[in-house]
């Protein structure tokens, strides 16, 4: 069984060294997360399945241009992201699918606290209703506002974290966010 401690360096490393079904655990890590993500991008659940099946195999494959010093997360996060946006830019869309408050509460390295039950059905029809309502208007950002929005809000990822990971100035990072919000607020107010 494999130590939840290990490293993802020293995870890479038994794979470049030819162990290849230590992958998985790299896989198992992060999936649910990066699944979190690219639906975030997307919007439709197979599609983001696919997204996220694709860039684990990508990032397999390019395994060997990976800098074990660099965030594992970071450079898989990055793949991810990419052919999400060229996903979206293909314009494969399909219909929105509901939200799933289970993605990504299995990652071992973070995991997202459920919320908490609401003490009646009407309160919790709410909830539905509201969590639909804000992935509407996240679905009416552009790209590279949703990205920022989704990296600072739902990762938590500081400024010169997607800085680092989008490769921008921080300025252009705070810049985004800034616009993403106030388009927000605004969408918001025009479907509540």
């Amino acid at each position: 069984m494999e130590n939840q401690e290990s490293s993802d360096a020293a995870i890479v490393t038994r794979v470049l060294a030819g162990e290849r079904e230590a992958y998985r655990f790299i896989v198992r890590r992060y999936q649910n997360r990066l699944h979190a993500m690219v639906l975030g991008m997307v919007r439709n659940q197979e599609d983001a399945r696919d997204i996220t099946q694709n860039a684990f195999i990508k990032a397999y494959e390019s395994l060997g241009s990976f800098r074990i010093e660099s965030s594992f997360y970071t450079w898989i996060y990055r793949i991810s992201m990419n052919l999400a946006i060229d996903h979206c830019r293909r314009g494969q869309r399909r219909k929105t699918t509901s939200f799933d408050e289970g993605i990504g509460q299995s990652d071992e390295e973070a995991p997202i606290d459920p919320l908490p039950a609401p003490d009646n059905p009407q309160k919790a029809l709410q909830r539905k209703e509201l969590q639909a309502t804000i992935l509407v208007a996240l679905g009416q950002l552009p790209e590279e506002h949703r990205e920022v929005v989704l990296l600072r809000e739902v990762e938590g990822f500081s400024y010169k974290e997607i800085a680092d990971m989008l490769d921008l100035p921080e300025g252009t990072v705070m810049s985004r966010l800034f616009y993403a919000r106030k388009k927000l607020q605004t969408t918001l107010k025009e479907l509540l």
